[in-house]
């Protein structure tokens, strides 16, 4: 049972009707002793049996397997004891009192309209046997009537209270699923922010600097282009321009991607058309925009994507590349294909650190933070090709 606030509720409810069940069947061996008859013993070793049948119907749930299984079991369970009970009913009149924990046992295991029909028969059954025992009379009749209708009270209620205990936890655990995803979306909004904050210190500070400093070194390279040591301004002047140009890459990397009503696929064929085919290198854009995807992940794929290709464009001397993303239903294949030279995978990762290029790195790290796997095939002079795997269940 999962706990709830009416946990304690039920637990009492059962309680009680075990308790009630053992003081009724303790009460007909009393009876028997305190009068005896030619059955007293027959009786007795009955009662023994009832209350053995009893304790073991729990057992025998609890070691029955699958909800099929157990509805069997807890079936044949109530109706040997209903057989038991039917039986000490007709040595003994005092069985009669214990028709009303089984009233609760029907409804439990048979539910509302089979377990009613089926208290109406016990009902039946029990007043019919106190006739026959003794005389007919008012109480005989009328006792069994409204402790049936009490039991269909406190039956019927008790379910009602079980209803209302598991919509109130299907409710919580929609809450918490809710509280989830907003917590995530608030951390997300927050790494946007942040990084959007990084790009503007960036641009406002390194940025504006290397290229005052850029200036500054082209004016005096013009000033006096004869003058001994102008190659060396012109050196500056470059990696000037250079660290320039990282700075604003590092700028467009850090700013929330501009994704329009197209998304990934749209964002991904601005670039190719724009950017990436004014630096020389044609890119195949294979990203069906039927395919939806969270804001978050477009937004990582995206900056896979323009990392990979600016590898391409700065290491790789390549022509073309293919960009497509496939998904199965269970997961997505995010892939980068080139026609360049190609590099040694084995050598790149035991640079690690040292390596020149950040790119891989950063790409690997992109990829774990979305519980994927990255694989990187590359052979020297045959091009390389960068695939994302991603579970779409650990997107969810």
């Amino acid at each position: 049972m999962v706990h709830t606030a009416l946990t304690p509720v039920f637990v009492g409810l059962r309680t009680g009707l075990h308790v009630l069940f053992t003081a009724l069947a303790v009460l007909v061996i009393v009876r028997a002793v305190v009068a005896p008859t030619d059955v007293s013993g027959v009786i007795v070793a009955l009662v023994l049996v009832l209350l053995t049948t009893y304790s073991l119907g729990g057992v025998a749930a609890r070691a029955a397997r699958g909800h099929g299984r157990r509805r069997v079991v807890g079936l044949a369970w109530l109706a040997a004891i209903t057989l038991e009970w039917i039986a000490l009913l007709w040595l003994t009149p005092e069985a009669a009192y214990l028709v009303f924990p089984l009233f609760f046992l029907y409804l439990h295991l048979l539910g509302r309209w089979w377990g009613s029909a089926a208290i109406v028969v016990a009902t039946v059954v029990a007043i019919c046997a106190l006739g026959i025992h003794g005389e007919w009379t008012v109480g005989g009749v009328v006792g069994p009537l409204v402790g049936a209708g009490v039991a269909l009270l406190i039956g019927l209620g008790y379910q009602a209270l079980a209803r209302e205990a598991q919509q109130r936890e299907a409710l919580m655990q929609e809450l918490l699923a809710t509280q989830g995803q907003l917590a995530a979306t608030e951390h997300e909004s927050g790494v946007l922010a942040e990084r959007a904050r990084l790009a503007r210190e960036i641009h406002d500070t390194l940025a504006q600097g290397l290229s005052s400093i850029q200036m500054l070194l082209h004016a005096a390279e013009r000033a006096d282009p004869e003058r001994p040591g102008v190659e060396h301004i012109r050196l500056a002047r470059e990696t000037a321009a250079d660290n320039l140009a990282e700075a604003r890459r590092f700028i467009r990397e850090l700013t929330p991607p501009d994704l329009d009503d197209n998304g990934l696929g749209g964002a991904l064929r601005r670039l190719a058309a724009g950017q990436w085919q004014a630096q020389g290198l044609r890119v195949t854009v294979r990203v069906a925009d039927s395919i939806e995807l969270p804001m978050h992940l477009q937004t990582a794929l995206l900056r896979i994507a323009q990392g990979a290709v600016a590898n391409v464009i700065q290491h790789a001397k390549a022509s073309a590349a293919v960009i497509s993303l496939e998904s199965d239903g269970a997961g997505l294949s995010f892939t980068i294909v080139d026609d360049g030279a190609g590099f040694d995978p084995g050598a790149a990762d035991a640079r690690g650190g040292r390596s020149d290029s950040f790119g891989l790195q950063a790409t690997r790290e992109r990829v774990d933070q979305l519980g994927g796997v990255l694989s990187v095939k590359s052979e020297p002079g045959r091009g390389t090709t960068l695939c994302v795997e991603l579970a779409l269940e650990s997107l969810a």
